[in-house]
Order: C-alpha cells, then sequence, then structure tokens
C-alpha cells in the first residue's frame, strides 16, 4: 500500500488506480484525484489495469466498464477471483445507468458505483469514504490470539484479517458483502431495515437502491453456502442473523 498520511481519518496519500480509455475523462478524474492529495496512476484497458494492480498494489480502482479489450465487469471479476485483490475497492464510473447494470457491477464484486456524468466532488468523497472504510477495520484490529474472532452458528469472522470461514471453507467475499456479514452477525436477532445497513455499510453519503442492496445480500447468502439460510430475509423490512 501507499504510505499513509492521516488527514481528517482519511489516506489523503493512498493510491488510486484511474482504468479509463476516454483520455478527456481520465485526465478529469486525475485532476480531482491529485488535487484531492491522493497519488493517481492510469490504465487505458483492462489487461493494463490488471498488471498495474499485481506491480504497484493501488488502494483504490475507480473502473469505467465501457473498455477496449476486456471490459470493466471482466476486470472486475478477475480482481475478486484473486485472493490478493479480491478486498480492493473498486468504485464503477461509468455512462450505463439502468438499474441492472448497476446490479450487475454490484453482484460482481464493485463497492460502489458512479454513473456519468458525474460530479467530480461526489467521486472524491465516494473515494474517501471506501478508503475510510478500509482503514477503520485496519484501526479496530485487536491483538491477542483468542480475541478478534466472531463466531455465529457456522460462521466464523476474523475481524483482524477479514476473513470468513463457513462450515470449516474459507469464503472470498467483497468489502460491501464482508461489511453487510459483520453488520448482522455482532447483533443476532436484530432487525436491520435496508437503508440501515446502507447506512452502515456504505455511509450517509451513499446513494444507493434498496434493490441493490439486496443484490449483494443475494451474492452474499451464495458464497456462504447453507450458511448462507442464517441470513433471514424480514418481509417488508430488511435482514437478521437467526438468533
Amino acid at each position: 500500500m501507499a504510505p499513509a498520511n492521516d488527514r481528517g481519518g482519511v489516506k489523503s496519500k493512498a493510491t488510486i488506480l484511474i482504468v479509463e480509455d476516454d483520455e478527456n475523462i481520465q485526465q478529469l478524474v486525475g485532476y480531482n484525484l491529485a488535487k484531492a492529495g491522493f497519488q493517481v496512476l492510469y490504465a487505458d484497458n483492462g489487461e493494463q489495469a490488471l498488471t498495474l494492480v499485481r506491480q504497484e498494489n493501488p488502494d483504490l480502482i475507480v473502473l469505467d466498464i465501457m473498455l477496449p479489450g476486456l471490459d470493466g465487469y471482466e476486470v472486475c471479476k478477475t480482481l475478486r477471483r484473486d485472493p490478493r485483490s479480491r478486498r480492493l475497492p473498486i468504485i464503477m464510473l461509468t455512462a450505463r445507468t439502468d438499474e441492472n447494470d448497476v446490479s450487475t457491477g454490484l453482484d460482481l464484486g464493485a463497492d460502489d458505483y458512479i454513473t456519468k456524468p458525474f460530479s467530480p466532488k461526489i467521486l472524491i468523497s465516494r473515494v474517501k469514504s471506501a478508503l475510510r472504510r478500509v482503514q477503520e477495520r485496519d484501526d479496530n484490529g485487536l491483538d491477542g490470539e483468542s480475541e478478534g474472532i466472531l463466531r455465529v452458528h457456522n460462521i466464523v469472522i476474523d475481524l483482524r484479517r477479514y476473513e470468513v470461514l463457513a462450515q470449516g471453507a474459507e469464503v472470498a467475499l467483497t468489502l460491501s458483502e464482508y461489511s453487510i456479514l459483520e453488520l448482522l452477525a455482532r447483533r443476532p436477532g436484530w432487525v436491520f431495515s435496508r437503508q440501515q445497513i446502507i447506512d452502515a455499510v456504505r455511509g450517509y453519503d451513499y446513494a444507493i437502491t434498496p434493490r441493490a442492496m439486496d443484490v449483494q445480500v443475494f451474492g452474499l447468502r451464495k458464497k456462504l453456502g447453507a450458511a448462507g439460510d442464517f441470513i433471514e430475509t424480514v418481509r417488508g423490512v430488511g435482514y437478521r442473523m437467526r438468533p
């Protein structure tokens, strides 16, 4: 990771990889990120993006979908399959505005989705919010062999390593899926509305539809296998972890 320089709880010297084939948009995003204090890397296509992730280990990716060759969806899927990058924050920045496109991006593992045209100010806010969630989890790491482990039913969550075991098998989750699971697992029996989950996981400035949150929960259940049945839908309200 790039060296941290804490500014209001945000890692201001984090390295951001911009994956965008439109030079004007690439430069606009890069200019605003650099102005906000971030280090910036650029990739013009999906293949170059994957190479830079391996070589430079960025802290976050701003990813376009419509790229030449390997598109943004494929880049996202590839990164999520690799244990080294499966929790790397990914913000999709795209001209595709249909709700199905949003759901597809989130279902593949994106942590956020911003449509073009976009506000540079909002983009910077979303980047800081995503980095803040990662940093808060790092800061909340616990010491000791027996600490930092959350167990509920047959699910084990290592809060220090952000690792999840379900029925003894490791489960690869995105940062958003992990955050939802941790929220529900900390309060078995408590019912969280969709908006409460969005606020807790994404931050209060995050605009996302309840439908997109349902997609996230569906993906989480699927990855947990039989253990996913412990996450219950409370009709008309939201979700809970079975007590």
